[in-house]
């Protein structure tokens, strides 16, 4: 039977904010500093591409602890404390300026982030459950909090270099005033938290992350689509900044761009719902892959800022609506028994291709081609997941209303 939406709409609303943290600012808000760091610190591509590998080997650290995790401790108290500790590295990341260091702290920090989105898929899941109709959108919802980090972000950072750029470097300033921004998210986590907390909705093996055992073949069309998605999106959220600022644009038009690009991902929940309710195979998953590529391909292929733009709002209408579509595939195909360990099997295949993704870019982009080439390769990754994501049929052995 379903629950009332609003409730379950204001504790999405809430879980939200634990994806904002883990990818829109821990993640993502690094592409907004790379251009200044590199510049500060002489930095090749490939080694400011490869803050973001770490970052990434640190999530896919986290994915493949998250299992035995969830066996001892709650999805709940692993939001709370993933953020806490996500706030903590950030900030740390503003006191060195060694190469290796900075590796260092963004592994640590990709660690933190995937306890925390991975916790706050499950609970997202959990709370689908008790509105099947709706849970597409509340899925968005979760998943869509993460364009409220990337708009804040986008206005963030930028304010933050400009008053700061006469101290030396002035970026700390930023890395700072990014982990507050955590720390001040932390806090309001632990309303959903608590209520979660409270709730015996399923079993106990569930609850803690274990009862069914996962079996990754029967996906293996999705996972395949969804870790060349891991490759391809983290290219563009990486150097797309960094793409804009060589094309000299200005701080301001850097705001606009990422600022709109985060708003269309909080729209994108609305956007979307009724395709990951409808679809029980990867059909959503492909298409989404499939408008994915192409808004990574455009700047690749002109200067244009209004084009940009274009690509900018597309990339945020679709990107973590992909996400929402595995958590979704998950619970339209596999037990409630077996859905800790399922999404935490998107979420290894998802760290992997990120791990590949911004390095190979960066790589590419100290070469003759540029960043546009990194882009081109980037969206070519999406339109292969697409292709993939596109054979996978549903398992048909749960009902989607489960």
């Amino acid at each position: 039977m379903s629950e009332p939406l609003r409730p379950l709409f204001w504790l999405a609303l809430a879980l939200s904010v634990g994806a904002a943290v883990s990818l829109g600012v821990t993640r993502f808000a690094y592409g907004l500093l790379l251009p200044a760091m590199r510049a500060d610190l002489a930095w090749s591509y490939t080694l400011a591409g490869a803050m973001n590998t770490a970052n990434a080997v640190g999530y896919l650290l986290g994915a493949l602890a998250m299992p035995a995790l969830m066996r001892r401790v709650s999805p709940t108290v692993l939001l709370w404390s993933g953020s806490l500790l996500a706030a903590l590295f950030m900030g740390l990341c503003g006191f060195f300026t060694d190469a290796s260091v900075l590796l260092a702290q963004r592994l640590l920090a990709g660690v933190a982030s995937a306890l925390v989105f991975v916790a706050g898929g499950l609970l997202a899941a959990r709370l689908g459950s008790r509105a099947p109709t709706q849970a597409g959108l509340l899925l968005g919802v979760y998943y869509g909090g993460t364009g409220m980090g990337i708009a804040l972000s986008a206005v963030l950072v930028p304010w933050v270099l400009d008053a700061f750029a006469a101290q030396l470097h002035s970026w700390r300033f930023a890395w700072w005033a990014l982990a507050l921004l955590c720390f001040a998210a932390t806090a309001l986590l632990r309303w959903p938290a608590r209520v979660m907390a409270q709730w015996e909705q399923l079993p106990a093996a569930t609850a803690a992350g274990g009862g069914a055992a996962f079996r990754w073949r029967p996906l293996g069309f999705a996972l395949a689509g969804y870790c060349l998605f891991g490759v391809g999106y983290i290219g563009y959220m990486t150097f797309a900044v960094a793409l804009l600022r060589a094309q000299g644009a200005s701080a301001q038009a850097v705001t606009v761009f990422y600022g709109l690009l985060g708003l269309a991902v909080v729209a994108s929940s609305r956007i979307w719902a009724a395709l990951l309710n409808r679809h029980q195979g990867g059909g959503a998953m492909a298409r989404l892959n499939a408008l994915l590529g192409l808004a990574v391909v455009l700047p690749a292929l002109t200067h244009s800022f209004a084009v940009v733009v274009v690509s900018g709002l597309l990339f945020g209408g679709v990107f973590l609506s992909i996400v929402a579509s595995s958590t979704a595939l998950v619970r339209h195909n596999l037990p409630p028994s077996a859905w800790a360990t399922g999404i935490s099997a998107f979420t290894v295949v998802f760290a992997a291709g990120q791990i590949v993704g911004p390095t190979l870019v960066g790589w590419i982009a100290d070469g003759a081609g540029g960043l546009e080439r990194g882009l081109l390769v980037s969206a070519l990754a999406l339109w292969l997941g697409a292709a993939l994501a596109w054979r996978q049929r549903p398992l048909v052995t749960v009902p989607a209303s489960v």
